[in-house]
């Protein structure tokens, strides 16, 4: 659905008034240009000075384009076009960062065409000629072990690449992991102006979906409301970086272990009145992206508000989030973090399960990870990663808690979206402190 929504005009969602702009495509892409504007002129010196890297080199293939490419490309420039190629050096004398494409025309308004087709008719020669006249201390590829997104230089390129260099500038060639992975993770200030208002809407749409407004007790199931939150982010003129999943839990024999909430959760599950109700869901906007997951409770007739013994699970979740969060040090590994935080669930009779990562311009994102679910004892490679400044991530976790009414425990599975400043870290939005409440009589 095309954005017919202007700027400075608020977004109604049925009932729910956000107060966050949608705003229209050509105010979206003037926004984006200038948050690039942004990254490459402040943020990037400062990363290449942080990293030690002087030069690096992002090339891409139209349609098999480079993660990070993608970030960089202006916003009318929807892919890469034919071979695109990107050279940023700092030049250690002028103290300034240049940043060129080897192309016939420039890529946005930061980064300027650099390739003399009258000199140079292949455009490799046109790439080895800027390298060499340069010299540079490290030539940094994208390539990584450890992270997808840093390792986005196909095969094809890189043999390329090293053909064409000179035996004395090969041996210059690093991984720009360090520095991709920077660029990636690291906020600035304009992007952190406009991420409340993508964790408003996120939290609107989720308050929407579950009330009386969209759920029927005994009518309603769990993939009508799946496909309810999908349509409802595409009538907004909004898209989805992964499709939502909705579950339930009830007083029932079922056992609720963590893959039932995502892969092996029935799709017709009817929604009934006294279920806990549980949703994954996030939006993308501006290049940024959301990841949320809340709860909601069923009233059944005669109740006005949840049981004592589930408002207690859900507490534990909340305790949980503080124990992790409290654990955010710059330095700090996110292997670090896991295993101090899961101690000191443990130690206060928390069952504990964190699988938390990076947030921004990838859902699951580039920098440290601090557990996956399955990897509770720590993650190799991107959990050895250290904790930075003006990093965002998705608290992800949930807690188990046993029920006596039920004869079982249940899962408080809790995603809110939060920032690092160096300092201290919050809730871009907030984060749910209660559940939503179903109520239909």
């Amino acid at each position: 659905m095309r954005k017919l929504i202007l700027f400075c005009i608020t977004v109604v969602l049925s009932s729910h008034l956000v107060s966050a702009q949608i705003l229209s495509e050509r105010e979206e892409s003037r926004v984006v240009d200038e948050i690039l504007h942004e990254r490459f002129n402040v943020l990037l010196p400062q990363l290449m000075e942080r990293t030690g890297i002087d030069m690096w080199v992002v090339i891409s293939r139209e349609y098999n384009e480079d993660p990070v490419l993608k970030t960089m490309l202006p916003s009318t420039w929807l892919s890469a076009r034919r071979t695109t190629m990107l050279v940023f050096y700092k030049d250690a004398k002028k103290q300034e960062v240049e940043k060129l494409a080897i192309a016939r025309y420039n890529v946005g308004e930061s980064i300027k065409a650099a390739w003399d087709l009258n000199k140079f008719p292949n455009q490799w020669d046109a790439l080895k000629d800027i390298i060499v006249s340069r010299n540079p201390n490290k030539i940094a590829i994208n390539t990584s072990e450890d992270f997808g997104h840093a390792d986005g230089l196909d095969h094809t390129h890189h043999v390329m690449l090293m053909n064409i260099l000179p035996e004395a500038f090969k041996k210059k060639v690093v991984s720009a992991e360090p520095l991709s992975v920077a660029w990636l993770e690291t906020r600035t200030d304009r992007e952190m102006q406009f991420y409340p208002q993508l964790v408003k809407i996120s939290h609107d749409i989720i308050a929407e979906g579950f009330s009386a407004k969209v759920i029927t007790p005994g009518v309603t199931t769990t993939d009508d409301l799946v496909w309810w939150f999908r349509q409802k982010v595409n009538d907004l003129g909004l898209s989805t970086w992964f499709h939502p999943s909705v579950a339930i839990q009830r007083n029932d024999t079922a056992n609720f272990e963590h893959l039932r909430s995502f892969s092996n959760r029935p799709k017709d599950d009817v929604v009934r009145p006294g279920d806990l109700l549980h949703v994954d869901f996030g939006i993308t906007y501006l290049r940024l992206n959301t990841d949320v997951q809340q709860h909601a409770y069923v009233l059944k007739p005669g109740e006005t508000d949840v049981p004592a013994s589930i408002k207690k699970a859900f507490a534990n979740g909340n305790r949980l989030q503080d124990i992790l969060t409290s654990q955010f040090k710059t330095g700090r590994s996110g292997n670090e973090m896991l295993l101090a935080a899961i101690a000191q669930a443990k130690s206060e009779g928390i069952v504990p399960s964190i699988y938390t990562h990076p947030l921004g311009l990838h859902g699951h994102a580039a920098g440290p990870t601090i557990g996956m679910w399955d990897m509770q004892q720590g993650v190799p490679g991107s959990g050895d990663y250290k904790l930075y400044p003006k990093t965002a991530y998705s608290i992800e976790l949930n807690a188990s808690t046993f029920i006596p009414e039920w004869g079982k425990d249940i899962r408080i599975m809790l995603e809110e979206d939060g920032f690092y400043d160096g300092k201290t870290f919050y809730y871009i939005g907030g984060r749910q402190e209660k559940m939503h409440l179903v109520k239909y009589f």
